[in-house]
């Protein structure tokens, strides 16, 4: 099964012009209560090219991808700037993704950067209203 999310994630890369920077499993496989039924929740953080961001419209562009569940593989993934802009927010969801003990692919500084500040920018109340 790791083989068959890696070749997705690689696709997805393909398909979207982005370059990966983080993919984990999130949700239950991820903490160790999996059930029979449980599918994969691949989650990821990706990067667009810099002139991407470089861009009037750059609000009203898509800051997500997301595909259909196959194969009881479900493939979600976050543009940086949304990443960020949650883990500013104290976004639960952000905190699972950085500290997920499944990797499928760490690239480049993000994933210890994000972690680092972890403690100075998360709110656990905040995370608990959310």
């Amino acid at each position: 099964m790791h083989a068959d999310i890696l070749r997705r994630l690689l696709r997805a890369e393909e398909e979207h012009g982005v370059r990966i920077l983080l993919a984990v499993e999130s949700g239950s496989r991820a903490w160790g209560f999996a059930s029979p039924n449980s599918d994969y929740d691949v989650r990821f953080i990706y990067a667009h090219p810099p002139a991407w961001y470089q861009a009037v419209d750059l609000e009203e562009k898509r800051d997500v991808i997301e595909y259909p569940i196959v194969d009881d593989i479900d493939l979600n993934g976050w543009d940086v700037r949304k990443a960020l802009r949650l883990l500013w927010k104290s976004n639960p969801a952000f905190v699972e993704w950085a500290q997920s003990p499944i990797r499928y692919i760490v690239r480049g500084g993000f994933t210890d950067a994000a972690r680092a500040l972890l403690p100075q920018v998360y709110s656990v109340e905040s995370g608990m209203y959310h």
